[in-house]
């Protein structure tokens, strides 16, 4: 299987680093796209390196994708390459994880009226008001959404992450 992750820099380190090596122990390949081909550097000491440009992802060739949180996705989010790539997954029922502040990305997709999500409290009225229906839980999932809080939240996240992964195959 291939994952797409899409990261900038000061995305949260855990957000980043926990869902990549998951990813990688559960034998998938992970390609991690950006604003630029270099070392991301996140919010405290992770480095990551992008290999892919937004206007480079091809998002049919991948089997799902990781959003994680941090500030990253509020620059992430007016990327038209980006918004077109994530809405690729959601118009193919592809499986999707956002994590904290990844939802802003998501929500600039005009994709999730009508959904069921959760999201980092202090993007809670942006989910709203976007039409999304808010849930304050450690997981969120509806069909192949996976939506979770922050850090602390990751091993609940990845745990259904990888479950519709599986489901998938």
């Amino acid at each position: 299987m291939k994952i797409l992750l899409i990261t900038y820099d000061n995305c949260d380190d855990s957000e980043v680093l926990y869902p990549y090596f998951r990813m990688l122990e559960e034998g998938c390949e992970v390609d991690v796209a950006s604003l630029e081909k270099r070392v991301i550097n996140a919010k405290y000491h992770y480095k990551i390196e992008a290999t892919l440009l937004p206007e480079e992802i091809r998002p049919e060739l991948y089997d799902g994708l990781i959003i994680p949180g941090g500030t990253a996705p509020e620059k992430l989010r007016q990327n038209r390459y980006i918004i077109d790539a994530v809405s690729y997954f959601m118009d193919n029922d592809l499986p999707v994880a956002g994590i904290c502040h990844g939802q802003q990305i998501l929500i600039s997709t005009g994709r999730l009226k009508g959904r069921t999500a959760t999201c980092y409290p202090g993007i809670r009225d942006d989910l709203i008001n976007c039409g999304a229906n808010y849930v304050n839980e450690r997981v969120v999932v509806d069909g192949k959404l996976v939506t979770s809080r922050r850090p602390e939240d990751l091993p609940y996240f990845m745990r259904e992450f990888c479950r519709i992964l599986k489901e998938k195959n």
